[in-house]
């Protein structure tokens, strides 16, 4: 049994019955056989199909923003934003999927050679409950449109969100089937993943479960893709225009409670602007407010699950008791829910969990640099690798750090890190491997076919 709670009070929203390993295997079996006939399925078709998926998600935004609030905290302006981002992503693969896996022709001294882009079959989906909308559709959509199936293993918590979503596409007319949740634990995941139906394997969430995801596809020999932790560097160099910088530096720190992979962790100045930067970051992350995730004006809810908040509270207290001050927050109020507040952390330190730890949540760490060789160097002294920024009024120094000197799998000059459908999204190191979004995303779960006429 899985049971929903509101994080903001901590009351019972929903129960789910789990699947046993008899249904898991027969879910398995009919998502199989109905991807033997989707593969055949033309892309114009796929493409009215995803675009109704477009509509139908837009048509319940109301709807299916209040379960993410109900189920995971996420300020009621935030969850409708996810909801259209959702959309934008089925009608980016429902416009771009044909081009993207057309075959491509290759000069060779045969009378034709070419590439083509073959489905691999039912690819399973391990995702977590931070979006519990975006992740899902992020893989979804392009493949779907790729013409794969699709099985979900959402995270236990937000499983009226999972079942929400395999009811989107069964109203936008996709063949039964096509897109199946699975209502199962993290444990029964490896029975899964060794299933001989089962050709591939995306996982979006910690570092350790990452690490069994892809122990376990290996041993099978199952294609993985695996998005994990980060502990994003934001680097603010002497040029930086201060206000913008603080400004995206507070939003992304901020969004989603903080609860996200890709959001700002450590943000490292150059001492020459260092107190100017912290007073404006500082006074910015005063006006932000903690309140009822469903008024239009708040703008952090509660964390997702209370141990989780009760975490990252240890990993502020083990910073503090290593010398790092605390400026802002840092407790946790008196009253029911997952609450946590804005918190500032000055003077981080190596040997810190906020220098080295991915803090899950609205915790900024605030790192001076003597300059900015050594702003990269700490950016960079890191397991993580998943995103990076930089601020500077010079757009060529900006974009040389970004492309050249930064380790991470997406860097942003003057702006906070993003996904965008049009662009490719992933890490390295222990943020993970492989790319989703863009034609790169798409051809992630193809087989990438050389086929060669004499």
């Amino acid at each position: 049994m899985f049971q929903s709670v509101n994080p903001a009070t901590g009351a019972r929203v929903s129960d789910y019955s789990a699947h046993n390993e008899l249904q898991t295997r027969d879910i398995i079996c009919q998502v199989h056989l109905a991807w033997m006939q989707w593969k055949d399925v033309p892309f114009s078709q796929r493409a009215v199909l995803m675009e109704r998926t477009a509509e139908v998600l837009l048509d319940g935004k109301e709807e299916y923003a209040r379960l993410m609030v109900l189920e995971m905290g996420k300020p009621i302006q935030q969850a409708r934003a996810e909801v259209e981002k959702c959309a934008s992503v089925c009608r980016y693969y429902a416009s771009h999927a044909e081009r993207f896996l057309a075959p491509e022709p290759i000069a060779t001294e045969n009378t034709e050679s070419f590439i083509a882009y073959n489905p691999l079959g039912v690819v399973l989906a391990v995702m977590p409950w931070n979006f519990p909308f975006w992740q899902v559709f992020r893989f979804a959509a392009p493949a779907l449109m790729g013409g794969n199936a699709g099985l979900l293993k959402h995270a236990s918590n937000v499983m009226g969100c999972a079942m929400a979503i395999e009811e989107v596409f069964r109203k936008a007319g996709f063949p039964e089937n096509v897109f199946r949740t699975l209502r199962i634990a993290g444990r029964d995941v490896a029975a899964v993943i060794e299933n001989p139906l089962v050709k591939a394997v995306t996982l979006t969430g910690s570092v350790g479960a990452g690490v069994a995801v892809a122990s376990k596809a290996g041993g099978q020999l199952k294609k993985t893709i695996l998005e994990l932790g980060g502990s994003d560097p934001y680097l603010v160099l002497e040029d930086a225009d201060l206000e913008l910088a603080a400004t995206a530096c507070v939003a992304s720190r901020m969004i989603n409670g903080g609860q996200s992979c890709v959001a700002a962790k450590r943000f490292i100045v150059v001492d020459a602007v260092y107190d100017q930067f912290e007073a404006i970051f500082l006074e910015k992350m005063r006006k932000k407010k903690m309140g009822d995730p469903f008024d239009e004006h708040s703008d952090l809810g509660p964390q997702a699950q209370v141990n989780l908040r009760d975490e990252l509270h240890q990993q502020v207290l083990e910073s503090i008791s290593l010398g790092a001050r605390c400026l802002l927050g840092g407790y946790i109020p008196d009253q029911p829910g997952a609450w946590y507040p804005p918190t500032v952390l000055a003077e981080v330190k190596p040997g810190m969990p906020a220098w080295q730890e991915e803090l899950f949540g609205p915790v900024a760490a605030l790192i001076r640099a003597s300059n900015e060789t050594e702003a990269i160097r700490i950016a960079n002294d890191s397991i993580f690798g998943l995103g990076a920024a930089v601020f500077t009024r010079n757009p060529d120094r900006g974009r040389y750090i970004a492309q050249h000197l930064l380790n991470a799998g997406s860097c942003f000059v003057n702006d906070f890190v993003k996904s965008d459908p049009r662009l490719p999204f992933g890490g390295i190191g222990h943020s993970g491997y492989g790319r989703e979004l863009s034609y790169l995303g798409i051809r992630e779960f193809m087989n990438v076919k050389t086929v060669v006429v004499k």
